[in-house]
């Protein structure tokens, strides 16, 4: 298992003396100045408000749909549709819960507390707590929490020391299973949810998310049981929360699935670090809509309170400093990155692959 631990310093001499975890600190602040001098960082308040209307108005008229065609098969798009929208909602979501919106902390705490628990029936305190997590030390053992073990394993090492007999079969094929797994997605984000603000979890506005993913939840399934036989209801729910999570699944793997993972104990300053552990997904506007911004995965990370907006428009000034800089910049296409998911994780269960033996840990490398 390769890692690295230093960070080599530059030969004596002229500027090349300063240490080289210096020059990558500056290395940053010479991006951040380039982009706050560009502009970039401004907010987009009619960006925001007409996004929030336009999911609003499509929200309700969903609940008219809903509502006029009664107990039929038909509902069954209904449902597919709304998970759609639920997507959008919860990308608006998590640029609130990025302070990508609104100048005000506050604001933007209610912004995502309404349109996370208010709207999608998911705890904000929840995601915003893991999701943190994640950006801090993305794809980093012991850290990321989208990484750790479970139905799924992302290393060999997680691999050797909890799968055996029916579970080790499991985690050979696990990549072909990954997609129809997140069927189970939906259901499992709000669980999740549920369990931590109920709970003892890390949740700011307790009450608040207790009264608003109650109303929410409880409304919603009160109005779909009222409405249809239990059975088309129970159908009705399980098209939605499928869709949902498939959306959700489909829309955030692609950024770092099968990319380096490295471990907690690794040196790498803030620019490399997100950068090097994270992937573009290419493909025009329409990606940007179906993905919620998060296309541009290297540009999120490196500026989580950029908004969404801005970030096709900071790629290309992203990825030539990255590239006169010697910084490897990831992009592929959608499809491609679906193949790379499913291929890691084949290769993570068959053992085919040492996860630290990656591009990474050879820039990173320490010159004996």
């Amino acid at each position: 298992m390769t890692t690295t631990h230093d960070i080599a310093t530059e030969p004596a001499g002229g500027e090349g003396a300063r240490p080289r975890r210096d020059r990558h600190i500056s290395d940053f602040t010479e991006l951040t100045r380039m982009v706050q001098e560009a502009g970039f960082m401004r907010r987009r308040y009619a960006h925001y408000w007409t996004r929030f209307a336009v999911l609003t108005l499509l929200l309700a008229g969903l609940v008219t749909t809903f509502v006029l065609l009664g107990p039929t098969w038909w509902q069954l798009l209904v449902a597919v549709a709304l998970a759609v929208v639920l997507g959008q909602v919860m990308f608006l979501g998590h640029d609130a819960a990025h302070r990508q919106i609104f100048r005000s902390g506050k604001w933007n705490d209610w912004a995502s507390l309404v349109i996370a628990n208010l709207y999608a029936g998911m705890s904000y305190g929840w995601w915003n707590h893991k999701h943190s997590r994640h950006h801090a030390k993305p794809n980093t053992l012991g850290v990321d929490t989208d990484i750790e073990p479970g139905v799924l394993v992302f290393t060999t090492e997680n691999l050797t020391k909890t799968r055996t007999g029916l579970a080790a079969w499991f985690a050979k094929r696990q990549g072909w299973f990954f997609f129809p797994l997140l069927l189970l997605e939906g259901l499992n984000l709000h669980v999740s949810g549920v369990k931590t603000i109920f709970g003892r979890g890390p949740v700011k506005r307790r009450p608040v998310e207790i009264a608003f993913v109650t109303l929410r939840l409880g409304g919603y399934l009160a109005l779909v049981f009222w409405l249809l036989p239990v059975g088309m209801a129970l159908a009705f729910l399980g098209v939605q929360l499928g869709v949902f999570g498939v959306y959700m699944g489909a829309s955030f793997a692609p950024n770092h699935k099968g990319m380096p993972m490295v471990p907690e104990s690794m040196k790498i300053d803030f620019l490399r670090r997100q950068v090097l552990l994270s992937r573009n997904i290419t493909g025009g506007r329409w990606v940007d809509v179906f993905m919620g911004g998060l296309n541009h995965q290297v540009e999120h990370h490196l500026f989580p309170s950029m908004p969404s907006p801005a970030l096709r428009q900071v790629r290309p000034m992203v990825k030539q400093f990255c590239t006169e800089r010697g910084i490897t910049y990831t992009e592929t296409t959608l499809a491609r990155s679906y193949g790379i998911v499913v291929r890691y994780l084949n290769e993570v269960g068959l053992k085919a692959r040492d996860p630290f033996q990656c591009p990474l840990v050879q820039e990173l490398r320490v010159a004996r």
